[in-house]
């Protein structure tokens, strides 16, 4: 039997952060949502004491993944996680106010699976949320590598 999947999101603008929360909940989506404000708590989650991604084995986990982090940038963690056996059959939804094509194009070749611009205007930041909500009740995500 499956697991229910786990939102891991990685966002360090505490408005968008409840922003994202609030309307992907208001979509119906009830899956637990693991925040981080910054890219090392991240990826001291995502791999774990040990650096493996082992601690994961089974789980299935859909990441959000801002670009524009304090620490380190969403392109690296990106990079580490679809290099990664246990991690790399995640989805990564790339949710940054980064629209430049060179890093759009850079995002996919390393495996993000959605690149989302967040708009400007806050009505469309929330409806835009919402209807990635709705694609989140629908899609199928696997479980990471045994």
């Amino acid at each position: 039997m499956s697991r229910p999947v786990r939102i891991i999101m990685i966002e360090d603008d505490e408005g968008h952060a409840r922003l994202i929360e609030r309307n992907i909940r208001r979509s119906g989506v009830n899956n637990e949502i693991v925040a981080f404000t910054n890219g090392t708590e991240a990826v001291n989650y995502l791999f774990g004491d040990d650096g493996s991604g082992l601690e994961h084995k089974g789980q299935a986990l859909l990441i959000l993944l801002d670009l524009n982090l304090p620490d380190m940038t969403g392109i690296e963690i990106l990079r580490r996680v679809k290099e990664n056996k246990y991690l790399k059959c995640a989805p990564v939804v790339v949710l940054t106010t980064t629209d430049d094509a060179q890093e759009i194009k850079r995002c996919y070749e390393l495996g993000c699976n959605v690149y989302i611009t967040k708009p400007v205007n806050y009505e469309s930041f929330a409806n835009a949320i919402r209807q990635l909500g709705l694609f989140f009740s629908v899609i199928q995500v696997p479980q990471a590598a045994p």
